[in-house]
């Protein structure tokens, strides 16, 4: 059995040890019909109940452009940009990717590893968002808890940039 240590709780009570956890999330990126189709920008984070950014879980942005250029565009992930990408140097190691086609993607983390590892348990909001050069934006919102006393699952459809995204916990 896998298990983290948690720090002592303020106040003289002692944390109990958490059990690892896995979480999957796989995010469906449609294909449009559009006439000048680009890949989205994607950021994928991990946030508190006050809405504080606990993980940041990935980035897919154009890495391939000189001089760091695709960076530019990263502001027109609204949400994610106004809580925690304003703050990075990019690439940011272990987040940043290349955009994705069209197509179901899955991303795993596994609870011994950052960015899991430094939850405490409690209450969190898996946040998607998408936004694409000549296109719209969308963000979805998958609330959890970790760590997972079981398997759970969580799915929300996206209306245009998203199409579904799914999460899984698993203890």
């Amino acid at each position: 059995m896998r298990t983290l240590l948690l720090s002592a709780i303020v106040g003289g009570t002692i944390a109990l040890p958490a059990q690892a956890a896995d979480l999957t999330v796989q995010v469906e990126i449609p294909r449009l019909n559009a006439a000048e189709y680009h890949r989205p920008y994607v950021a994928i984070w991990i946030e508190r109940e006050d809405q504080s950014v606990a993980a940041d879980l990935a980035v897919w942005y154009d890495v391939d452009m000189k001089n760091n250029e695709g960076t530019k565009w990263l502001k027109d992930l609204r949400q994610w940009w106004r809580r925690s990408g304003r703050d990075h140097d990019y690439p940011i190691d272990g987040v940043s990717g290349a955009t994705r086609p069209a197509g179901r993607h899955a991303v795993a983390f596994a609870g011994e590893a950052a960015p899991m590892a430094g939850l405490a348990p409690g209450r969190y909001v898996l946040v998607v968002e998408a936004a694409r050069e000549k296109g719209d934006r969308e963000l979805l919102r998958l609330p959890f808890a970790w760590p997972p006393a079981q398997p759970e699952r969580a799915a929300a459809q996206g209306e245009h940039e998203l199409g579904g995204v799914a999460l899984e916990t698993r203890p």
